[in-house]
């Protein structure tokens, strides 16, 4: 196997960092209230863009399976797989038309099966996708549900019956119009749709949908899988009455989420399904409070392992336009009081996940660093540096570990991703500029995050003989993992470091996060303390030398870990420095 070669790399720099830098690993063992999920580093894959294993251009199971000692090589815990059932495609596996087979495109349930026993061989486990709040157009319910009004499955779907009229307005975040209700003819009624309109919502107030859904669900869990993340899992529950909203109100996302029977639809399957297994759970989103957020994750009310928010990834664009970077840059005091914010309402209780990047994200190198010749391999690695040594659980995306970064396409026809050609077919409508639409796009759009993976510096980068779905970011020449992997000082090797160093520091896991320089517009800055021991975690920001004053004795502090080979000069942190440091 070709990549068989990383897992001994991996290997010497778990003893070399084992070795320099001696813990009391006996640490761990003295947290109460010790989860595996809370300890573990979440390696997302989108396997359209991972490995393609027979040359049709699409990513596949096998392809996965190719790559399984490169994976182990990370030393991360878990793989979250995206979407891998049968589905048209249309928003790219999100629009399930069968939950129980696999994606032909991806291969086969051998496959899978083969894929599932190839990772826990190796100590990983797997964490799926669930679809759970909308289902596709051509899955068999919803064939039957719009065959007539008094089909079995019509209940699984929410209508409304043309003769009322037309429906009070919901919005869609996928129609080009807004508009959630769709028109079916068949049966002279609408149905309602939060997403695509090839996505009609699930309805979840029918017992028997639940009861389907929960049997679907134990069909996987019964497999072995090890985790389930809950895609959109939040807009669930729905007044069925479906009342009018204030005028001006059919936009405001709050009234589409924490519906009403919300979290008596999560215990009920907390009690039926989660319950009876040891995995680890996370719904996508938790609304956009606090407290909403709490109550998805406090261990009380029996729901879900940890929270997954938004606010964070969604911090930085202007307000009121789709995705549009701040022309004044990254507001770093902003961007560090939201971090703090989560961390400290979770401290007691609950817990979160932290991610920078996904498949609905660009890449983070790009959105969140310097993506420059210049800069990027240490902006990469302080990016590296900032999710693995906060407190939740890292989730990280393929190619991150490379500094892989946005394509910034500069034609619409080279995009794929239904959210961005509704999105542009919104602002031709409205008149506005597309110049600047297409411009944006190239720092925000989700396509950014779902170029292939870069393997080596061969034709489309190692990805696929064939021709890739989607095009491949031509920097692989320089940016792949064939040569990283032989480089000692790599983003790729850094990244293993890091992992192992958050696997050898209880603090890092578990110990309690203070915001250090609140106010600098440039440092980010924080200690993690346990049982007596503080570490302190750097980072700059910005491509200027910064004086740093933590008002931390710093003089006699161990470095851990750093992005510079060097040592850091005094108290002056050097562009996107960043390092982690033991106080004394």
């Amino acid at each position: 196997m070709f990549y068989s070669r990383f897992l001994p790399v991996a290997i010497v720099f778990s003893l070399f960092y084992a070795c320099n830098n001696p813990q009391k690993t006996s640490s761990f063992e003295q947290i109460p209230d010790r989860k595996w999920w809370k300890e573990a580093v979440v390696y997302q894959i989108y396997p359209r863009s991972f490995k393609d294993s027979n040359g049709d251009g699409v990513g596949d199971l096998r392809g996965i399976i190719s790559q399984l000692d490169y994976i182990k090589s990370l030393g991360i815990d878990v793989v979250w797989l995206n979407p891998v059932y049968a589905s048209p495609n249309k928003d790219n596996g999100y629009d399930i038309s069968d939950y129980r087979s696999i994606n032909p495109e991806f291969g086969t349930m051998e496959d899978f099966d083969a894929l599932l026993k190839g990772m826990h061989d190796r100590g990983i486990k797997v964490m799926m996708d669930m679809v759970l709040n909308h289902c596709s157009e051509e899955h068999e319910w919803f064939k039957g549900a719009r065959s007539s009004r008094d089909n079995p499955y019509r209940d699984y779907f929410h209508w409304w019956p043309a003769e009322k009229g037309k429906p009070t307005p919901r919005f869609s975040f996928f129609d080009v119009k807004g508009d959630a209700w769709k028109y079916d003819s068949l049966t002279n009624s609408y149905y309602l749709h939060y997403f695509g309109d090839f996505q009609p919502d699930l309805n979840w107030e029918n017992p028997k949908l639940r009861q389907e859904v929960y049997a679907m669900m134990r069909y996987w869990l019964d497999k072995g899988i090890d985790g389930l993340r809950m895609d959109a899992f939040q807009y669930i529950s729905k007044d069925t009455t479906f009342p009018a909203f204030p005028p001006g109100y059919e936009k405001t996302i709050a009234k589409y989420y924490n519906g009403p029977t919300l979290h008596n639809h999560i215990q009920e399957l907390n009690r039926e399904v989660l319950s009876k297994y040891d995995i680890m759970t996370v719904a996508e989103g938790a609304g956009s409070t606090l407290d909403e957020a709490m109550l998805f994750v406090d261990p009380n009310r029996k729901e879900l392992n940890m929270a997954y928010h938004f606010e964070g990834v969604d911090f930085g664009y202007v307000p009121g336009e789709f995705k549009v970077p701040d022309p004044n840059g990254l507001n770093l005091p902003g961007m560090k009081a939201i971090y703090a914010k989560w961390d400290q309402h979770f401290e007691k209780k609950g817990w979160l996940s932290i991610y920078l990047a996904n498949h609905d994200q660009p890449r983070m190198l790009t959105r969140w660093g310097n993506d420059s010749n210049e800069y990027r391999e240490y902006s990469a690695k302080l990016l590296n540096t900032f999710l693995l040594s906060m407190r939740g659980t890292p989730y990280y995306y393929f190619g991150d570990e490379i500094g892989m970064s946005n394509i910034k396409f500069d034609k619409i026809e080279d995009y794929k991703d239904v959210e961005t050609l509704n999105m542009y077919q919104k602002a031709q409508a409205a008149g506005k500029d597309l110049q600047k639409f297409i411009e944006a796009q190239k720092i925000s759009a989700r396509d950014n995050g779902r170029t292939p993976m870069q393997w080596n510096t061969s034709v489309h980068s190692g990805f696929t003989t064939g021709t890739p779905w989607l095009k491949v970011n031509p920097n692989y020449d320089n940016i792949n993992v064939a040569v990283q992997n032989s480089d000692p000082k790599s983003i790729l090797n850094h990244f293993r470091q890091l992992v192992q160093l958050r696997k050898s520091e209880p603090a890092l896991v578990y110990g309690k996060f203070t915001l250090v320089q609140p106010e600098s517009k440039r440092i980010f800055a924080y200690t993690r303390e346990l049982e007596g021991r503080t570490l302190l975690v750097l980072m700059n920001f910005s491509d200027q030398r910064v004086a740093t004053d933590t008002g931390l004795n710093i003089a006699k502090s161990k470095v851990l870990i750093s992005n510079y080979p060097n040592k850091m000069e005094g108290r002056e942190l050097r562009p996107y420095e960043a390092l982690i440091l033991e106080l004394f």
